[in-house]
Formats: C-alpha cells, sequence, structure tokens
C-alpha cells in the first residue's frame, strides 16, 4: 500500500471525483459546472485535462473528446472574466516504447496488490497487453497527476456508468491501495447527491457495502 491519506478529502480531490463523473455521462452542463468548481478549489488547467483525457480509457473518445473541447470553452471564459487559472505540470519522463510493458505490470501489480490473472486473459491475451502496455503503462505513468487523484477520478466514472459494476469494485479496491480509506470515497456520496447524481451516488454506496474490509 502506498501513504494512506490520514486527513478527509481535499476540495480539490472531491471535484475531480466529480468532474470525471459528469464528463462519463456526457451531460455537458453538470460537467461545466464541475470544471469551473474544480479549477475554483484549485485544480490546476492540466489537473482537468488530465483527468478527462484518462477519461477515455474508461469511456471511449467521444466522452473524452468532448468534454475536452468543454474545458477549453471553460477556460477561455474564464479568461476573459479575467480569472487567471494556473496552468499546472506536463508529465515527465514517460517509459521508452520498449519499456512500457515492463512499466505497465510494475504498475499495475503495485496498484492491485499483486499479480492479474484469469480464464478472461488467457481467452484474450490482446487486452491484457492493451491494459499493460497503455493504461496502466502509459497513462499511469504520467506522474502529472497523483495516483490518488487518477483513482478518484476512475471510481468517478465508473459510479457514473451502469453495467460496470466488477470493475467498480476492482477501483474501490485499488483505491485502498493508494492510500485511501472507504470512509474518504464515502465522503463522495453525498458529493454527488448533492449534484443531483443520486444513481451515481447508489451505485458507489453500494459498491462500498459490498466490498467493505
Amino acid at each position: 500500500m502506498l501513504t494512506q491519506q490520514q486527513h478527509p478529502l481535499t476540495a480539490p480531490q472531491k471535484q475531480t471525483a466529480a468532474i470525471a463523473a459528469s464528463a462519463a455521462t456526457g451531460d455537458i452542463p453538470a460537467l461545466n459546472d464541475a470544471l469551473r468548481q474544480g479549477l475554483d478549489a484549485g485544480l490546476t488547467i492540466s489537473d482537468c485535462r488530465e483527468i478527462l483525457v484518462q477519461l477515455y480509457a474508461y469511456t471511449g473518445f467521444p466522452r473524452s473528446l468532448n468534454a475536452l473541447a468543454e474545458l477549453i470553452k471553460v477556460v477561455d471564459a474564464r479568461r476573459e472574466q479575467g480569472i487567471k487559472d494556473a496552468e499546472g505540470n506536463s508529465p515527465g519522463r514517460l517509459p521508452k516504447p520498449e519499456e512500457m510493458l515492463a512499466a505497465g505490470t510494475q504498475n499495475q501489480e503495485t496498484l492491485t496488490g499483486g499479480p492479474v490473472k484469469g480464464a478472461l486473459f488467457d481467452f484474450a491475451p490482446a487486452i491484457d497487453y492493451y491494459l499493460k502496455v497503455h493504461l496502466f503503462g502509459d497513462i499511469f505513468s504520467r506522474d502529472n497527476l497523483d495516483w490518488k487523484s487518477r483513482e478518484l477520478a476512475t471510481v468517478g466514472v465508473l459510479a457514473a456508468m451502469t453495467g460496470v459494476e466488477p470493475q467498480l469494485k476492482a477501483h474501490v479496491n485499488i483505491s485502498r491501495n493508494v492510500g485511501l480509506t472507504d470512509a474518504h470515497l464515502a465522503e463522495l456520496v453525498p458529493l454527488f447527491e448533492s449534484r443531483g447524481e443520486q444513481n451515481t451516488a447508489q451505485r458507489l454506496q453500494r459498491a462500498l457495502e459490498s466490498g467493505s474490509r
């Protein structure tokens, strides 16, 4: 387990999940609101962009591209209002293409707590390769967003979607491995409720209850 977070979720952390959840459902007005609140709370433009780039790994390019287009509109509108949002950091050195598989395997095992195997990956080894090389080797090697934030974004995305309960439960467990607790994730339930996202809140609550330990 990575260093456990001792304090409650920060406002930027909560808004990371809110941005991801709104983007996942394609609710552009809600996304606009979440982006503005996130920037007001201290997220940088780079943070928001990275959340929305990662989104495509779970929802596909259309949702990610539409969300990124909305981020441009939000940043431009705020700039016209005289609000100067921090640009944030670009990712550091990424593994070379020939290093991606090894880096991704190591990242995946750190995040999940051990080697990931199973009949599905034996049946479709290509998907195992893509997960290791691209999702864990490339995206999770981008250090301009920490792993806690990436997992909060992923939990937000998966809680907002239907039919992905196994993946949501898996990322609840990964969140624990990167130092978040069930109490941290439970803070997102009233956040989603306050945003009128009752189904998202309920799916996350069920995942926490079914996977409590």
